[in-house]
């Protein structure tokens, strides 16, 4: 069983819907739509980098755009999945049926962005419930700190990882939790929540540091040497280190806080469990430079399994490997 973290809608405009009508949902622009209903993942991106904006107004990056027709492909296809939804102090979940999901038309919520229209896409599913399957009720300010990070998304969606997973249907179960809590890092969570969730650092921040300063080492020693076919070549087209920051932490946002090629949320330097899953900064061609449009944020482990192989390729066979129900 996957597990996916909602939000529906900018301002959650959508959840009203999607309680009464037992449903998950997405959206999609009115003249993007043609593309997807022929399946045309390439005109779709084409389209959206030509037409389309981020929520900061930007132009998007082809992995954003590939996400934004991937997170439709999501909705179409969950079945029997767990989906999780936070309603201010309240948290929510239901599983997926496998009926087609029903499109409608509607005005949009955000005209100035988004044209007078967009698409509703709407998948069924059980009631929602804001109770464990043992009856208790589910709150938000109830979660363990550590379980608030990664149970809620500001984006339109994300699928958790197996371990956050198995917490999240654990809960929804009401077992027994301790196999999380118990862990080291989760202690050390709800301590700093007793201090007022006091850092030394920003996480976030000190792991854009940590991939400015890994592209700054990688430059510096590609720089006077041979570079072989095989090598990625390695430049740093932007003014300076403040800059190159910048650009990234915007890419995290338009990401929405998940991996560009897997989809599953990046964790970061000092709050992370899984050292393969903290974010790592990717060129989408890796022949190319570290420039505009072809850079991307991946877990630390897609980057090493991606190595120099061609962006498009390596995304057909994850989806290859996504399509396998184990």
């Amino acid at each position: 069983m996957r597990v996916f973290i909602a939000n529906f809608g900018q301002e959650n405009y959508l959840w009203p819907k999607c309680l009464a009508k037992s449903t998950v949902a997405t959206i999609n622009n009115e003249d993007a739509q043609p593309y997807w209903e022929r399946g045309d993942r390439h005109g779709y991106i084409a389209h959206a980098l030509a037409n389309l904006k981020t929520a900061r107004g930007q132009v998007p990056t082809k992995p954003v755009a590939s996400r934004w027709y991937s997170l439709m492909e999501i909705i179409s296809e969950t079945s029997g999945d767990l989906w999780i939804h936070r309603a201010k102090d309240e948290l929510w979940w239901t599983i997926t049926h496998p009926e087609p999901m029903t499109v409608t038309l509607e005005a949009a919520f955000t005209p100035e962005r988004d044209g007078p229209r967009i698409y509703e896409l709407h998948k069924p599913a059980d009631p929602w419930s804001d109770r464990t399957r043992k009856g208790a009720r589910l709150s938000w300010n109830g979660l363990h700190p550590k379980a608030r990070d990664f149970l809620f998304t500001e984006g339109t969606l994300q699928q958790l990882s197996p371990d956050y997973a198995a917490y999240a249907l654990a809960l929804v179960n009401g077992d027994d939790l301790s196999e999380w809590e118990d862990r080291p890092i989760w202690r050390t969570k709800v301590a700093n929540a007793g201090r007022g969730g006091a850092v030394v650092y920003d996480a976030v921040e000190k792991s854009i540091w940590d991939m400015v300063d890994t592209v700054k080492k990688t430059v510096a020693q590609a720089n006077g040497q041979q570079v072989l076919k095989t090598v990625k070549l390695k430049l740093n087209g932007f003014e300076d280190e403040d800059e190159f920051k910048a650009y990234i932490r915007n890419l995290i946002k338009d990401q929405e806080g998940v991996c560009a090629l897997t989809g599953l949320k990046l964790q970061y330097a000092g709050d992370c469990e899984d050292p393969q899953m903290l974010c790592s900064l990717d060129r989408i061609d890796s022949s190319g430079h570290y420039d505009r449009g072809n850079l991307q944020v991946v877990c630390r482990f897609a980057n090493f399994w991606k190595g120099n192989s061609n962006d498009e390729e390596f995304r057909r066979l994850l989806a290859l490997v996504r399509s396998v129900r184990l």
